[in-house]
């Protein structure tokens, strides 16, 4: 699985106009299923995001994770992670895992960080949503297990 981190002071996302997801400061997490994850794969992405520490601590330093800080989540999926842009001008998206595989784990995902102890929102499955998010920092963070 595939995420980008986004440290943020706040993040929401819309459908049709209504707010279905947000958090306060804490995390913006964009993830996509690839061909070939799994449950396992979504366990240990959620538990590095736990624990990474992008957080400031007392002395300035990045050294406190969401869960030191009382942060929460707002999960929101992205295949266009998986974007190939190797070749030609148009991204490919063959990498991505079927949309049934990648609402599986998407949700599978949601759910371990939550039981991490991390509160979570997510956006809506394969929906148009317009996000809108505080970078704080700006600190973006890729990850992919």
């Amino acid at each position: 699985m595939r995420a980008i981190l986004q440290r943020v002071s706040e993040a929401a996302v819309r459908v049709d106009g209504e707010v279905v997801g947000q958090c306060g400061p804490g995390l913006m997490i964009l993830v996509c299923a690839m061909q070939g994850d799994t449950e396992a794969n979504a366990d240990l992405l959620a538990a590095k995001v736990s624990k990474c520490r992008i957080f400031e601590d007392e002395a300035g330093k990045m050294n406190r994770s969401v869960l030191d800080i009382g942060g929460s989540a707002l999960v929101v999926s992205q295949f266009t992670l998986a974007a190939d842009t190797s070749r030609g001008n148009r991204p490919g998206f063959s990498s991505a895992a079927a949309p049934e595989d990648g609402r599986r784990l998407y949700a599978h995902f949601a759910r371990a960080l939550a039981d991490l102890g991390v509160p979570v929102q997510t956006g809506q499955f394969a929906a148009d949503m317009k996000v809108s998010l505080v970078n704080d920092g700006p600190i973006t963070i890729w990850m992919e297990f």
